[in-house]
């Protein structure tokens, strides 16, 4: 029988409800992207098969949107660098460790990340619903919701990783 998913699982109880729940999803993101993504080639992870974005594409997405969320999450905007490597996310040519290095390394800053804003919420409740901006227009939100969104972005783009995996998978033979 195979292992629960990470919300199954009964681990993170160390940490309250809202983040856990973000912090399962990740590891459900870690689990899959490794399961369908981790024995690809480094052509079949830059492949784009029908024309989708490739399986790089997704995990680079995925490695950097969490460090955009989270750094409007706690009240800053984006850096110059930070912009760079959003522009960078379509290059394709990061080797197969390479990738799952920044994966990894992504996903536990962002641990850290998450775990510190359980914190102050755990002394300040209301936290959660403090106001927040997104983006370069300043769209209104909250340290919930991009808490919340977090898990739902990261999700999507595991879902279409998957699936142009196996695509990329079938292509190659």
């Amino acid at each position: 029988m195979p292992n629960p998913e990470p919300w199954l699982s009964g681990s993170r109880t160390d940490v309250p409800a809202i983040p856990r729940a973000v912090l399962h999803a990740l590891d459900l993101a870690h689990e899959d992207l490794r399961r369908w993504g981790g024995g690809l080639s480094d052509e079949q992870l830059a492949a784009r098969p029908s024309g989708l974005p490739s399986v790089a594409f997704h995990i680079r997405h995925i490695a950097g949107s969490l460090d955009r969320l989270l750094t409007y999450a706690e009240g800053n905007q984006l850096s110059a660098e930070q912009i760079a490597a959003l522009k960078s996310e379509l290059d394709a040519s990061t080797s197969h460790d390479e990738l799952f290095a920044e994966l990894e390394a992504a996903l536990s800053r962002s641990e850290s990340r998450i775990r510190a804003h359980a914190d102050v919420a755990a002394s300040d409740p209301a936290y959660w619903e403090q106001p927040r901006t997104v983006g370069a227009r300043e769209l209104p939100t909250t340290v919930g919701g991009l808490l919340v969104h977090v898990a739902d972005h990261t999700l999507r783009h595991v879902g279409q990783a998957v699936t142009t995996a196996k695509l990329a998978r079938l292509s190659r033979g």
